[in-house]
């Protein structure tokens, strides 16, 4: 993930797609996905924009996160 994360950052300033400098959070997290639901990672992901227009990105995290049970460990 880290080398993900690093190359891209590079291309996307290198190619300067964005007005400032592009960087990712320091952290990140990754699970997998069965194939019985990989058309509703894909609609979800296609649908991002919209759907964080009616529920922000902290709040959804948050609910994963309580309905996941998953212990976050604080820095």
């Amino acid at each position: 993930m880290m080398l993900i994360k690093g190359e891209s950052s590079f291309w996307i300033n290198k190619n300067k797609i964005l007005p400032g400098k592009f960087e990712w959070q320091g952290d990140y997290y990754a699970a997998s996905v069965s194939e019985k639901d990989l058309g509703a990672v894909r609609n979800y992901i296609k649908n991002q924009e919209k759907h964080h227009s009616v529920k922000s990105y902290d709040l959804e995290y948050q609910e994963f996160i309580k309905d996941n049970n998953i212990d976050i460990p604080m820095g």
